[in-house]
């Protein structure tokens, strides 16, 4: 009352004090009271000492039992911290090995993981082949099978094969911490549909203190000074607002714990209930709706007699081993099964989109997209590209097909190559995009591949709309334009270079690759980066909403029936006036009916 902000403790404390005050007065000045209050029998003025008891141990046992049940809706983040182990087995440089506490692990260090035992914090195998079920962390049911190089995540658990792993990240900067941290932030953030809920409270209890002034004064009138005191204090024990004040953010809590637990991430409350309204998903194409494992199928020389196909592929693959794209690691892979020379590369550069180029004894080698044809570009002529022919690359071999991402080789300004690259599509991607597409959802492809490539993957997916050949920093301009054609927009990206779409859209949502999150550039996070993630994310959005809309509609109907209720209006037909204990009886099972329901969100079929 001193700040101005009146809460459901508010209406308790002038219950009770209300009727422990007039017990009082009735006790020690009785005198102050007509004889008409006194009991026909007994002679005795009645006190509502019992009353104010029970509704205080009733309140308690309320609060007791909300606690308890929060505690069950953190029971996600529980699961997730035990899931890493307490010791982890370090092998020194001399071959030893010992069991240390984890906490003294550091990173660089060499851990050996034995058969069926817990991977205690993020590294890459160094030594070794396994399966690991990651189905605590990720969802995947599937062990995933890890060779030499591949990351493995801590709290995951290894099969029956033991390993040896270099460690990279230790403490907070292990993703099942960062996993930990970003579902506690986004059980503590309000969803906009709270502020209905705070909105309705700021003039709740001052509204229903006047309805217990109007019960008392009209029993006072009509009635008795007993019958006053029991509505008015029944009034503002029975509209107490805790149900409404745990309608949302217990749901909150529930569904960001089981999402965490499924492989979806939220990182405010926010995302999850606008995910509910988008009717557009922006995806790109390579490891969302391909495996992202590209390979090399045809390597193309346009001269044999002058470059054969192995020296294409070695002055190719000596520039693109300087890269980080897929396409590039594709063709490093390719040289080094094939055992091609790799040369030293000098002024290495590169375009983001456009390509690479390097010095390789004196000679100019580029490598371009199989879409650039000319350097009549603004961007194109900071790595200017050869000018060739479409038609004559595409004519050249039956091997280069529209579904395969091309890339052409020239050396001094000449083109002397082009080699294919595939991705196969994941299985799991038609299924999903049929799914979406039945909950009404438009699928948009956005990519920086040839409009031939993702035409054909967009016609085998069923993909209603492709932007392709687009530059990363012109994805934010795309997601701007279906939003002015009035759609509601959630891009699907890595969340690096994908950050300006992530940001422009309604909902942003990043896929993590090993240990690499994008938590901070998306609302959203998805450890597997495939549609089913999506899908799985809509889903707990849709639960979630359904579940605070049902709690608020509890809340809601429960203080309109109740108010009335405890103010007497059926004293005239029943002749009963509901006690301030049944009262708060009734209080105490609206808080748990909306906890009960909340809890349900745990039993969510994804």
């Amino acid at each position: 009352m001193k700040n101005l902000s009146p809460n459901m403790f508010t209406l308790i404390a002038i219950g009770t004090g209300a009727a422990l005050i007039y017990s009082l007065a009735t006790l020690f000045v009785p005198g102050l009271f007509p004889d008409t209050l006194r009991d026909a029998h007994s002679g005795i003025i009645p006190a509502y000492f019992e009353a104010a008891a029970v509704i205080t141990t009733l309140v308690l046992l309320g609060q007791m039992l909300e606690l308890k049940a929060r505690s069950q809706t953190s029971s996600a983040i529980k699961e997730l911290l035990r899931l890493a182990p307490e010791t982890a087995t370090v092998v020194f440089d001399d071959g030893s090995e010992e069991v240390i506490d984890l906490r003294h692990v550091m990173a660089g260090q060499t851990l050996r993981i034995k058969a069926n035992e817990k991977v205690p914090t993020d590294g890459e195998i160094i030594d070794g082949e396994t399966s690991i079920d990651e189905s605590m962390v990720t969802g995947e049911s599937m062990p995933v099978t890890k060779r030499t190089g591949a990351k493995v995540i801590g709290g995951t658990l290894n099969g029956n094969r033991s390993f040896l792993m270099r460690v990279e990240k230790v403490g907070k900067e292990t993703l099942l911490a960062q996993i930990v941290k970003m579902v506690g932030e986004a059980q503590r953030s309000r969803a906009p549909i709270q502020r209905l809920a705070d909105a309705v409270s700021a003039y709740f209890v001052p509204t229903v203190i006047v309805v217990a002034i109007v019960a008392f004064v009209v029993w006072l009138i009509f009635g008795s000074l007993t019958y006053a005191i029991v509505a008015a204090v029944s009034v503002l024990i029975i509209a107490c607002p805790c149900a409404l004040g745990l309608a949302t953010p217990m749901s909150i809590m529930v569904g960001t714990g089981v999402g965490a637990k499924n492989g979806v991430l939220i990182k405010k409350a926010e995302a999850l209930e606008l995910l509910e309204t988008v009717d557009t998903i922006v995806v790109d194409k390579t490891g969302t709706l391909t495996e992202g494992k590209p390979r090399v199928e045809a390597v193309i020389t346009f001269d044999p007699s002058e470059n054969s196909e192995s020296n294409v592929l070695a002055l190719a693959a000596s520039v693109e081993k300087h890269s980080e794209h897929p396409l590039a690691d594709a063709i490093v892979q390719e040289a080094l099964r094939r055992k091609v020379e790799i040369f030293r590369v000098a002024d290495f550069r590169s375009i983001t989109g456009v390509g690479v180029a390097g010095l390789i004894n004196g000679k100019d080698i580029r490598i371009t997209g199989g879409h650039r044809y000319s350097d009549e570009d603004e961007v194109l002529s900071k790595l200017p590209t050869i000018r060739v022919d479409a038609a004559r690359i595409l004519m050249f071999d039956e091997r280069i097909r529209p579904d395969v991402s091309l890339s052409i080789v020239s050396q001094d300004g000449q083109v002397i190559g082009a080699i294919t690259v595939a991705d196969a599509i994941k299985p799991s991607s038609k299924a999903a995009i049929d799914e979406l597409h039945r909950k009404g959802i438009e699928v948009v492809m956005m990519t920086g591949d040839n409009q031939a490539t993702a035409d054909a993957v967009a016609s085998e997916l069923g993909i209603d709309k492709v932007f392709a050949e687009v530059m990363p920093e012109d994805k934010a301009a795309k997601v701007k334009e279906l939003q002015a054609m009035g759609k509601r927009v959630a891009m699907a990206g890595d969340g690096v270079n994908d950050a300006p779409a992530l940001a422009q859209a309604d909902v942003g949502i990043a896929f993590a690759s090993g240990t690499d999150v994008a938590i901070e550039s998306s609302d959203i996070t998805l450890l597997r980066p495939d549609l089913d993630g999506i899908l799985k994310a809509r889903n707990l959005s849709r639960n979630t909403m359904k579940n605070i809309r049902q709690n608020l509609f509890f809340a809601f109907a429960y203080n309109l029936i109740g108010v009335p209720i405890a103010a007497g209006v059926l004293f005239p037909i029943f002749g009963v006036l509901l006690s301030p204990m049944i009262a708060s009886a009734a209080m105490t099972f609206s808080s748990v009916s909306v906890i009960a329901n909340a809890l349900r969100l745990r039993k969510v079929n994804f």
